[in-house]
């Protein structure tokens, strides 16, 4: 009888165990899944040739969405409310490779909001926003063809260096234009152009600083000067008035003789 139980008991742990691995095979397919394809709730989330792209187009969003999948390699918010890109906004996806923000009502751009994608990052379009100047290390490093066109951009030396550094769309690069400068006779014209013709916003920058540093000592130098006129005016004015109380009082002589005619009558 135990001869025959024994099978009996092998087959049904065999049993159990495959149905264990089975759920538990099943169940961890299911957690990595939503841990990789979890969609934010404004966006929609698709797999096209096996790459995961998230379209948040016109969804109202006034910031970048927090959660967006890992495996995100296409990001689109194009159409939306958003304002600020902060620092680390991508800093999880690392395949990204085309990130599309225009059409917003982006302002600023952080120093550190593209790190951690400048290696896979292919293509950035932050055209038709509302941003007049990004710091230098906003775009450190990156790779990809970039769309900064129909900006309010405020055309100065930081903008420059900006610009030498990057990889922009050539489609575009016309529709970049000086919305404000520090000259004003190049506003309203293409940043490419007015760079081209040899115009060199730094000189306008380091002649800025030279001439406000120069109103600022005249400005100072007019002050102690006035200052020491002042001053001597002053002591002159006291000086007259003391000369004055001086002569006013009356000599030795005149009181020597006044004292004489004082005695004679006594």
């Amino acid at each position: 009888m135990q001869d025959l139980a024994e099978p009996g008991m092998f087959r049904k742990t065999l049993i159990f165990q495959g149905f264990a691995l089975f759920w538990g095979l099943f169940f961890g397919i299911l957690i990595a899944n939503a841990s990789v394809i979890a969609c934010p709730v404004s966006c929609h989330c698709i797999e096209k040739n096996g790459l995961t792209v998230v379209q948040c187009m016109s969804r109202n969003l006034e910031k970048i969405p927090p959660d967006l999948p890992r495996d995100t390699v296409v990001l689109l918010l194009a159409a939306n409310h958003i304002t600020h890109i902060p620092n680390h906004a991508f800093k999880e996806l690392h395949y990204l490779q085309e990130l599309d923000l225009s059409n917003n009502d982006i302002e600023t751009v952080d120093a550190g909001a593209f790190q951690g994608v400048s290696d896979s990052l292919l293509v950035l379009d932050l055209s038709n926003n509302h941003i007049q100047s990004v710091p230098k290390e906003a775009f450190a490093r990156l790779r990809a063809k970039i769309s900064l066109s129909n900006n309010p951009w405020h055309c100065e030396c930081t903008l420059q260096e900006v610009l030498r550094e990057l990889r922009l769309d050539p489609e575009t690069v016309t529709e970049v234009v000086c919305h404000t400068a520090v000259q004003e006779e190049y506003a309203g014209k293409p940043v490419i152009q007015v760079l081209d013709s040899g115009i060199n916003f730094c000189n306008f920058h380091h002649k800025t600083t030279d001439v406000a540093m120069f109103v600022t000592m005249f400005g100072w130098f007019t002050m102690v000067i006035a200052y020491v006129i002042y001053y001597v005016r002053h002591n002159q004015e006291d000086a007259r008035r003391h000369l004055e109380y001086l002569k006013s009082l009356p000599s030795n002589s005149q009181i020597s003789k006044d004292f004489d005619t004082i005695s004679t009558v006594l």
